[in-house]
C-alpha cells in the first residue's frame, strides 16, 4: 500500500497528500504524518482514501475520548487536540478568503471558542426500528453512510441529554408506531429540553400515555411532527417551562420553536452576539439593517444600544416570533421586521428599504451573493458579515472589495462546532 506524507487538512477534515501530481484525500489522517494509506476511488486529479496505518504521527494526534468515533459521523476531529483543530479551521479559513476571493484581510481576529464537550444544545437524531429483532437505534448516521451508528451516549450532547439515548431506545421500541419514527429533534432551552418526534403514523391512547409518562419521569417536554414542518405542536406537558435561551448581556429572552434556526451552541452564540456588537457598534439613532435576521439573534442587541433596526428574513414564522421577542423584551418601538427573498435582492429592492449606516449580514451556507451585489453607492459604511461557509463568505468578500470599494478590515474563526470540521467565521468591511 502507498505512504504519503500529509501537508494539510481539506474543508471536510481529511488529511492531503501528493502523489505524482495528483492530490490524495486521506480519512483519519493529520498534517505533518506520514500514513499508509488504501484508495477507494480514483479520478484523474484526486484520489479518496482510508487511513491503513499511522507510520509516523503528528504531535497533535491524541485519543479519541468517544469510544464512537470513527464510526459515528457526528464528529471528524476527535483525534486532534482541540487548539490544533482550531489552527486548523483558522487555515481553511484564511486558503479560501486568498484561493477564492484572492483576498487577505488586513487583521485576523481572536478565535471564539468555549467547551469542547457538551456544547450541542440543537441535534437531529435519526430513528430507525431493526426488522429483525424490534430493537430501536438512535443517533447520528455512520461515517459516509445511510446507516445508524449504535451509539449509547454522545459527549457533544449536553450529559443530560446524552442519558436519554437508551431510555428513549426502550420507549420507541414500546410504541406502536416504532417502525415510522424518523427523527427526534433536540432542542435545549435556558428553562427546559424539547424533544420533537417526527412519526408518520397516528399514535394510540396508549402511545400517548406513555409519552406523558416519559416525560415527567424525565422532565423533558415532547413535541410532534406528524406531516409537514407546519404540523409541529407541543404535545406534553402543556402548558408548562417555555422554551427559549438568553443573552443575558444584553437582558434578552427569545422563545422558539424546535423546528427554528438557533445557533447550537449557546455559550458560543453569547461570545459571538458580543463580538458581532463590539465591531458593528451601533450607536442611538443610527439605522441599521440585520440581513438574514431569523429569530433576531443580533437585530435585538443591536436594538438595545439604541439605534433603530430592519431585520429581513425569508421565513414568515421566523419574522413573526422575532417582532413577538422584541415586544416581549421591550424593544418593540426600535425594531422592524420583514419578510425579503434575499437571495433575489436587487439594487432596486434593496433602494426601497431606504439607506442604512452599518448592516449585518449572518446568511445560510448558500452565503449572499445577490445581496452583495445589489449595494449601490450609498451602501453601508459598515459591514459586519458572520459566516458559515468560509467558501461563500471568501466569494461574496471579492465582490464587497473588488467591485464595491470596501476595504477588509478584519476577520476570524469561531468554532462554533468542536471536533467537526465546521468553520464559522466573522470578517469587516468598511467604505474606503
Amino acid at each position: 500500500m502507498p505512504i504519503g506524507i500529509i501537508e494539510s487538512l481539506d474543508h471536510e477534515a481529511r488529511g492531503i497528500a501528493r502523489q505524482e501530481g495528483k492530490a490524495v484525500f486521506v480519512d483519519g489522517a493529520l498534517p505533518g504524518e506520514t500514513v499508509e494509506y488504501a484508495s477507494f476511488r480514483r479520478k484523474p486529479k484526486f484520489e479518496l482514501a482510508h487511513l491503513v496505518r499511522v507510520v509516523k504521527p503528528s504531535n497533535a494526534r491524541v485519543e479519541p475520548c468517544c469510544p464512537h468515533f470513527g464510526v459515528c459521523g457526528g464528529c471528524a476531529m476527535q483525534h486532534m487536540d482541540p487548539s490544533a483543530q482550531l489552527a486548523a479551521k483558522q487555515r481553511v479559513l484564511e486558503d479560501s478568503l486568498w484561493h477564492i476571493g484572492r483576498i487577505r484581510p488586513e487583521t485576523i481576529l481572536p478565535p471564539i471558542q468555549g467547551e469542547a464537550w457538551g456544547y450541542r444544545h440543537r441535534a437531529r437524531l435519526a430513528v430507525r426500528q431493526i426488522a429483525k429483532n424490534g430493537e430501536v437505534l438512535i443517533g447520528f448516521h455512520e461515517w459516509r453512510s445511510s446507516y445508524i451508528a449504535d451509539i449509547r451516549g454522545c459527549l457533544v450532547l449536553p450529559p443530560h441529554v446524552s442519558a436519554l439515548l437508551l431510555p428513549m431506545r426502550e420507549l420507541f421500541r414500546m410504541l406502536s408506531v416504532a417502525g415510522q419514527m424518523r427523527e427526534v429533534e433536540v432542542a435545549v432551552g435556558e428553562r427546559c429540553t424539547a424533544l420533537l418526534l417526527r412519526i408518520l403514523a397516528p399514535l394510540t391512547a396508549a402511545d400517548e400515555q406513555l409519552l406523558r409518562e416519559f416525560a415527567d419521569r424525565q422532565d423533558i417536554v415532547f413535541y410532534l411532527q406528524p406531516k409537514g414542518p407546519d404540523t409541529v405542536f407541543r404535545f406534553h406537558p402543556q402548558p408548562g417551562p417555555r422554551l427559549s435561551y438568553t443573552l443575558p448581556e444584553f437582558g434578552l429572552e427569545l422563545d422558539f420553536k424546535p423546528t427554528d434556526f438557533t445557533q447550537v451552541n449557546h455559550a458560543v452564540n453569547r461570545v459571538l452576539v458580543r463580538r458581532a456588537l463590539r465591531l458593528l457598534d451601533p450607536q442611538p439613532g443610527e439605522r441599521i439593517a440585520d440581513m438574514f435576521c431569523g429569530l433576531g439573534n443580533f437585530t435585538l442587541p443591536i436594538a438595545r444600544s439604541g439605534a433603530r433596526v430592519l431585520g429581513l428574513e425569508g421565513s414568515a414564522a421566523l419574522v413573526r416570533r422575532g417582532g413577538e421577542s422584541a415586544a416581549a423584551n421591550g424593544l418593540a418601538d426600535r425594531v422592524e421586521f420583514d419578510v425579503a427573498n434575499l437571495f433575489e435582492c436587487t439594487e432596486r429592492s434593496l433602494r426601497r428599504i431606504g439607506h442604512f449606516d452599518k448592516m449585518l449580514i449572518d446568511p445560510p451556507r448558500e452565503g449572499a451573493l445577490e445581496l452583495v451585489r445589489s449595494l449601490g453607492g450609498d451602501g453601508p459604511r459598515r459591514i459586519v458579515y458572520v459566516s458559515c461557509n468560509p467558501g461563500t463568505l471568501a466569494r461574496d468578500a471579492a465582490v464587497l472589495v473588488a467591485e464595491k470599494g470596501y476595504r477588509f478590515v478584519s476577520a476570524g474563526v469561531v468554532n462554533m462546532f468542536p471536533h467537526t470540521a465546521h468553520v464559522e467565521s466573522i470578517a469587516v468591511f468598511e467604505r474606503t
